[in-house]
């Protein structure tokens, strides 16, 4: 089989977390893109429904909307099960769920902190882990988490410990699994995003005055685009990538070089 061969997802089946909209949305249309049967995961299940068709008419692959809270031990729990269900089986997921809230350590409350951590790290290795038992069982698979370039640098101007602390979190999860499961066949990498002008990033009222800011700072002078993060999705999702596992890719326009 060629390199071009190996690159397509044909017959795969994934699932990806927080994927109504934004970087998820983006990294599972081109998962449909290049083959792949998956299920589009989010808490609000009726924009998650309609990017759902939008891909699903787009690439006539068989793509599906589950609704689920990825911080519910019992809820991650049945949406792998209604995956393997519905689409017949798991080979890759993208833990891509996230918040983050901005607000200064000594005037953070316990609660937000709770939150950044319960969404953008414990859920994580509910999904990885649970995914991984059915992979772990059935052959193996590719587990792909959403760090960010903010677990590598400490972000200006605005305050984000929690954020911070999650996403190097993320990248230690992914790697320690990675250790765990290398020779039982699943792969484990995570990707590290710069700032990205999703939808949200680019409508908020609070991130606006940011935006100017962070572009001075790039080297390439502007954000991100969310599909630009699409095809390393795509390799370690594939069969490319069967060498790969414990990384982290930092896609940020060479942001964290200085």
């Amino acid at each position: 089989m060629g390199i071009i061969e190996m690159m397509r997802l044909d017959g795969k089946k994934g699932f990806v977390t927080g994927a109504a909209r934004g970087i998820g949305k983006c990294t599972a249309t081109a998962f449909a893109e290049a083959g792949a049967d998956l299920a589009i995961v989010d808490l609000d299940i009726a924009t998650a429904e309609q990017t759902a068709k939008e891909i699903a008419e787009a690439t006539g692959r068989k793509i599906i909307a589950i609704k689920c809270d990825v911080t519910n031990e019992a809820e991650v729990q049945a949406m792998v099960d209604e995956v393997v269900e519905k689409l017949g089986g798991l080979d890759f997921c993208h833990a891509n769920a996230g918040i983050c809230i901005n607000a200064a350590a000594d005037e953070m409350t316990f609660a937000q902190w709770r939150k950044n951590l319960s969404i953008n790290l414990d859920s994580v290795f509910l999904t990885d882990t649970i995914a991984a038992k059915y992979m772990l069982a059935h052959g193996g698979g590719s587990i792909i988490n959403t760090a960010s370039m903010s677990a590598h640098i400490v972000n200006v101007p605005q305050p984000q410990c929690a954020y911070n602390a999650s996403k190097a979190g993320v990248i230690q999860l992914t790697k320690s699994l990675a250790i765990e499961w290398a020779k039982r066949g699943v792969r484990v990498n995570s990707i590290s995003p710069g700032y990205i002008g999703t939808d949200l990033t680019l409508s908020s009222p609070t991130l606006q005055p940011l935006i100017a800011q962070w572009n001075a700072m790039a080297p390439m002078g502007r954000l991100g685009r969310p599909e630009e993060l699409g095809s390393i999705c795509v390799y370690l999702a594939g069969d490319t990538s069967t060498f790969t596992t414990g990384s982290d890719f930092i896609i940020d326009g060479a942001f964290t070089c200085f």
